[in-house]
């Protein structure tokens, strides 16, 4: 099967990343029984802040430069619109036939009336909007998550969102079924781009910071992870703020 292929070179990639030295645990820092693999995770996390400097951010900010802020809102819209039918397919694979179709009034009205997806008529129309993927749908299943762990590229993951990681690139119209490969990776590139820039300037903030930028990210991955599985009860609040997946 493909996703088992795309699985095992996000494991590999982790490892080669993880190969050129793990990365020791800063001092006065609790180790985290949640994440057995910290030194190799940190080692991990510190080449996804470098390929971050070095490479996404100065291209996120050529983006900015170029491109009118409703031009980005509209490729922004466009790529929510379109994953809105994958969390659809997550919510009802989830129980949640409400959510689901919810999530299919939305690409409806935004497709219909929002220009295929560029304007977002549904939010302000009363339709909220949902983000599900398959390690939540693993989760409302009753899998563990397993040891926390970073993936090259990808970012804060666990073992139960890694398998979730590979099965939503499986499911991926845009990236496993466009054959065109100038145009896939055309398209990939930016959602890579569009996704960086929604969280362009809380990155600087982080960076200025004075705390330890991999447990804070940590933490907030699984404390945000546990809230989204747990979502509707009224005694599961976010105990800190949410970090977005970059790469999604």
């Amino acid at each position: 099967m493909q996703w088992l292929v795309k699985l095992k070179r996000l494991v590999l990639l982790g490892m080669a990343a993880g190969m050129v030295g793990c990365a020791s645990i800063p001092a006065g820092v609790e180790p985290s029984p949640q994440d057995p693999w910290e030194p190799f995770n940190r080692s991990v996390f510190e080449f996804n802040e470098g390929l971050d400097a070095y490479l996404l951010k100065p291209v996120v900010a050529g983006y900015r430069f170029v491109l009118p802020e409703f031009v980005r809102d509209g490729i922004y819209n466009f790529f929510s619109n379109y994953s809105d039918i994958y969390t659809a397919l997550q919510n009802l694979l989830q129980g949640k036939p409400d959510y689901a179709f919810s999530d299919l009034m939305r690409v409806v009205v935004n497709t219909t009336f929002g220009l295929g997806g560029l304007i977002d008529m549904a939010t302000p129309g009363g339709l909220p909007k949902h983000k599900e993927d398959w390690g939540q749908t693993f989760g409302v299943w009753g899998i563990p998550s397993g040891p926390y762990v970073v993936l090259p590229f990808f970012g804060p993951s666990s073992v139960r969102d890694t398998f979730g990681t590979a099965a939503d690139l499986e499911s991926d119209y845009l990236f496993a079924y466009v054959k065109d490969i100038g145009l896939r990776n055309s398209i990939t590139g930016l959602r890579v781009v569009n996704a960086r820039n929604t969280y362009y300037e809380a990155g600087d903030l982080l960076d200025g910071a004075a705390i330890d930028k991999y447990s804070f990210m940590r933490d907030a991955y699984i404390q945000r992870r546990e809230y989204q599985i747990n979502e509707g009860r009224e005694d599961r609040e976010p105990l800190m703020p949410v970090y977005e997946n970059p790469y999604e």
